[in-house]
């Protein structure tokens, strides 16, 4: 199987604030913004596996400052890292004041798909070259983030195995 570039994966998508993307605080939802974010994100890892994909984990998601509807929120995903059938996928928000023409990064996450086969079982996937200073700091970092995702993972499980699915009322 041979290995993509980053670019290879590449999803770029540019959109305006209107009022009914926007919460009390006149900024856009955070909830919205991360279903883009996840929707970009399932494109960048099925162009990479070029198979059906799932999110396993959405993590890091961080909002970094206010968008408004002075703004364009422009997204910008790509998968850096890969496992066996697992690959992360980065997602960059730029917000750009339409006015002033100031950009500034407003949010960052990562994401993590399992590339499917016809069966719906996980399926090999390519490794990732990377390429610009930015997408080799990603994957130099990607085992980390990896292994701290399988970590917190079999905390979550562990925590799953106290919790009652009984009515609240039982």
């Amino acid at each position: 199987m041979e290995a993509k570039t980053c670019n290879e994966s590449r999803v770029i998508r540019t959109s305006r604030i209107f009022p009914n993307d926007v919460n009390n605080h006149n900024t856009l939802f955070g909830g919205k913004l991360m279903s883009d974010m996840d929707m970009l994100a399932s494109i960048s890892a099925t162009r990479h596996s070029r198979s059906e994909c799932v999110t396993a984990s959405t993590d890091s998601v961080d909002f970094l400052s206010p968008i408004t509807p002075e703004s364009s929120v422009c997204f910008e995903s790509f998968v850096t890292y890969t496992g066996t059938s697992s690959m992360e996928v980065f997602v960059k928000i730029i917000a750009e004041s339409l006015l002033g023409g100031n950009r500034r990064i407003a949010a960052t996450a990562f994401f993590t798909f399992v590339a499917l086969d016809e069966n719906g079982k996980p399926k090999r996937v390519p490794s990732v070259i990377p390429e610009t200073e930015e997408e080799k700091k990603l994957h130099e970092t990607g085992k980390e983030r990896a292994d701290q995702r399988k970590t917190h993972r079999k905390m979550s499980k562990d925590l799953a195995d106290y919790l009652t699915t009984k009515k609240p009322w039982e």
